[in-house]
């Protein structure tokens, strides 16, 4: 029986405990980004969903901060989904992305809205895992509006039901859900409403059940998820103890049943 072990990290741009983005220099955010890919080295995860992550933007020393990881951290497989680009002497150009030890089939990326700085979404990712077909949504919701990140689930839960007539039929499981809830889990917020609606497919759970992710120093709140279908089974999940962005990562373990 397989064993995936996923990682989820909004790793800040790069920019590690900086408060102000833009002022890392190029040198500085290439040595924080080799310590996160020294972490992931570490923890030999199977998937890694990140968050805040840059193609090539001017304020994260304009290089390509995927490629980057995936060549430090020893990754074969990689995909970006942009949820930022804008062009021009301020470019900016980023958003989600996955690596990967297993081959990437097919991705898709929904964009919430067309702001030229801070607009969110999701990636979705199908894997090859052994043969299996796993699917994968990486999402980062709004951070500072309630109504906003309902809003953005409504499209979530809208994109799934279209897929899931789609593709479902090839999938092995329910998609994995992971990424920067920017709320905690059980308040009366998007990511409750998202398990609530997900019942009609499957049994999600909610992982981790405890610790803290934001801001990572003296973490207050849990706000980065992976939720998990059936048949997901010896769940292991915890918040890790590090400090290389103002989050904190999350790192899961389970049978692929």
């Amino acid at each position: 029986m397989p064993r995936l072990r996923l990682l989820t990290f909004n790793i800040a741009h790069g920019r590690g405990l900086n408060p102000i983005q833009g002022l890392t220099s190029a040198q500085k955010l290439k040595n924080n980004l080799r310590k996160i890919a020294k972490l992931i080295e570490k923890l030999q995860p199977d998937m890694v969903a990140l968050q805040e992550i840059d193609e090539c933007s001017r304020w994260a020393g304009n290089f390509d901060h995927l490629e980057y990881l995936r060549l430090y951290a020893g990754f074969p497989h990689a995909v970006f989904g942009i949820n930022t680009r804008r062009k021009g002497l301020l470019n900016l150009c980023y958003g989600n992305a996955l690596l990967s030890r297993h081959p990437i089939l097919a991705t898709e990326t929904v964009v919430f809205g067309q702001a030229t700085v801070g607009e969110k979404g999701f990636l979705f990712a199908e894997f090859d895992v052994g043969g299996r077909i796993v699917p994968v949504v990486n999402i980062h919701l709004h951070f500072g509006s309630r109504e906003h990140r309902i809003r953005q689930i409504g499209r979530l839960l809208a994109w799934l039901r279209e897929k899931l007539r789609e593709r479902g039929p090839h999938w092995d499981l329910p998609p994995i859900i992971c990424g920067d809830f920017n709320n905690p889990g059980h308040s009366p917020d998007a990511t409750a409403a998202l398990l609530s609606h997900l019942s009609d497919y499957a049994d999600y759970v909610l992982h981790p059940r405890k610790g803290k992710t934001f801001p990572s120093p003296l973490p207050q709140r849990l706000l980065d998820f992976v939720l998990l279908p059936p048949p997901s089974g010896r769940v292991h999940s915890e918040v890790l103890r590090v400090m290389l962005s103002d989050h904190r990562p999350v790192l899961v373990d389970f049978d692929l049943a």
